[in-house]
């Protein structure tokens, strides 16, 4: 075992001198090499960026679309798939039921009643939302400050353009029931945040008007919306919900039902997926181009040392010693290659993050600009396979030494 010990580190030795030799950088492999090297930093840098900006985006229209309807939603089991839903009558044990469940971050109720704004000069079909939920639209408020009493909203600022609508306006919403029924509200703030279907569809107000208009009790809502902390478990948090709601009548003897936002918005979600596709594609594609570079870089390291390979095997080295030295020349051009590939990649997911400098069509994408992540896990991971690759992908050129026979060398000297 000692032996085997220092062989290696025999190796190991002339594999360094081999590489950090001033010689060496002489000679006619240095452009190759540095080539190769390149291939391996771009590899890196382009597969950290893709896997950022998906996880980013990703997460940021998870968060736009969770921030209207919430990670899970409890509501009438006999509702049909308008936004005129059925009442539940809440109460505070139903509350703590659900608040005692592991990933539950917060819990809202909500009412909704379909509308139509009408000012002078235009109208527009709307669903008032009545919430006790402002942290989202908080965090996405443009102008002016979230309604506090009754008669007061939020508009986008969409439908506020649209309607030629500001902030301090007032306007008639039409809610059509067994009687029409006429409210004059107030523009206390317009918000934007970058859906611009839910945008235009959506007024924020106070739950009370919803109840008002209704004829509802205190304890009665359409629903009610609840916020988990680690989103990955979102399919074991909305079992969990339906198990401990599914049996459970309120005091009319409505039955519950629970549905999540994937269940919501199927179309978001599956266009969310194939984005994942896409990064299988980036990453596979990258590992062609670097293990392309390692091979090359690898192949001309054996051929501009042939001589010396000669010289080895003469002294009596045997072939897996002689291998052993190339595949760590080539170890070592990965690890630099990795090392400033994670560097360069990092720095422009830090300068996009911090700066927005690259712009999105807000239309199109529901963001203006390109959101970053920083999945740590996920790196170390494409770190750890990148290297298992590329050990597996040096295996096969390295064999080339075997083929190299010292009296052909020295001949040919």
């Amino acid at each position: 075992m000692p032996k085997t010990q220092r062989s290696y580190q025999t190796e190991w030795k002339i594999a360094q001198k081999l590489y950090f030799s001033d010689e060496r950088n002489r000679r006619s492999s240095r452009p190759a090499v540095r080539v190769a090297l390149l291939g391996i930093i771009i590899g890196i840098m382009v597969m950290i960026v893709a896997i950022s900006v998906v996880v980013g985006f990703k997460q940021e229209i998870t968060h736009k679309v969770a921030g209207f309807g919430s990670h899970i939603q409890v509501v009438n089991f006999d509702n049909n798939s308008t936004y005129e839903l059925q009442p539940i009558f809440v109460s505070d044990s139903l509350i703590q039921t659900i608040k005692h469940i592991p990933n539950v971050a917060s819990i809202s109720t909500f009412a909704t009643k379909p509308g139509i704004i009408k000012t002078d000069s235009a109208f527009q079909g709307i669903v008032f939302k009545g919430t006790d939920y402002w942290d989202y639209f908080q965090q996405n408020l443009v102008a002016g400050t979230l309604p506090e009493a009754p008669n007061e909203v939020l508009l986008s600022t969409e439908t506020a353009n649209q309607l030629q609508l500001h902030v301090g306006d007032h306007f008639l919403c039409y809610f059509i029931q067994d009687e029409l029924r006429v409210r004059r509200l107030y523009i206390t703030g317009l918000y934007n945040t970058c859906m611009s279907e839910m945008d235009k569809l959506f007024v924020l107000g106070n739950i009370a008007l919803v109840r008002q208009l209704n004829d509802w009790k205190d304890n009665q809502v359409s629903g009610i919306e609840v916020l988990v902390d680690d989103f990955r478990l979102l399919g074991n948090t909305t079992q969990d919900v339906y198990f401990a709601t599914a049996n459970r009548l309120d005091e009319r003897g409505n039955t519950l039902y629970t549905q999540n936002l994937q269940h919501l918005n199927p179309n978001i979600f599956a266009w969310l997926d194939l984005l994942d596709m896409n990064v299988v594609i980036i990453i596979v594609l990258m590992l062609c181009v670097s293990g392309f570079s390692i091979v090359t870089g690898l192949i001309i390291l054996i051929l501009d040392s042939v001589s010396l390979i000669g010289t080895l095997k003469a002294l009596g080295a045997d072939n897996q010693f002689v291998r052993r030295i190339f595949i760590y020349q080539a170890i070592m051009l990965i690890g630099k290659g990795m090392l400033w590939g994670n560097m360069i990649g990092l720095v422009i997911c830090a300068l996009q993050h911090f700066t927005h400098i690259i712009p999105l069509d807000a239309a199109s994408y529901y963001v203006s600009y390109v959101p970053m992540a920083f999945p740590w896990g996920w790196w170390i991971a494409l770190n750890i396979g990148t290297l298992m690759v590329s050990w597996l992908i040096l295996l096969a050129p390295s064999a080339i030494v075997t083929q190299i026979s010292p009296a052909k060398v020295m001949h040919f000297e």
